[in-house]
């Protein structure tokens, strides 16, 4: 399998929508929720956003609020989960975003989830839960530079 991971691009809505809407965990309750509109706001001004394609068709996603120093999105197709796509597309969102700035960076999603394991593993500390019950992590700068150090 051949994958591609760019810049995400406003022409890439449509199928990081069909992305989110295939994942089995952190479903949307009501997918309307995250209409597209709101999609092109975190990529253009709050924040930044990755794809990675397989033959042509987006596979996974990552975008993070630069504005609210929090991850926006992480999301892989289940048909391309355990290939290191979702890993790629973290190291690229955490390089940029630390590259922008050293503040700490926030995260929630549900407890018990191949994601909070995923985070877990991938140094995020726990920080408590959010009201709406999600698991909350954080990543400090220097917990991120010494993880990943410059080059690697």
């Amino acid at each position: 399998m051949q994958t591609n991971f760019r810049t995400a691009a406003l022409t890439d809505i449509k199928q990081m929508q069909v992305v989110r809407h295939l994942v089995k965990e952190n479903t949307l309750s009501n997918p309307d929720l995250v209409p597209d509109k709101d999609v092109a706001y975190y990529i253009t001004e709050k924040g930044k956003g990755w794809v990675c394609e397989a033959d042509g068709q987006v596979v996974g996603f990552s975008i993070v609020d630069l504005q609210e120093n929090s991850v926006w999105a992480l999301f892989v197709d289940p048909a391309f989960a355990e290939k290191g796509i979702g890993k790629e597309l973290h190291r690229l969102m955490l390089e940029w975003y630390f590259g922008q700035t050293q503040s700490t960076l926030v995260l929630g999603t549900a407890p018990n989830t191949r994601a909070e394991r995923f985070y877990t593993l991938q140094g995020w500390s726990p920080a408590g839960s959010y009201a709406n019950g999600e698991s909350k992590f954080e990543l400090t700068y220097s917990d991120w530079a010494r993880r990943y150090p410059a080059g690697s």
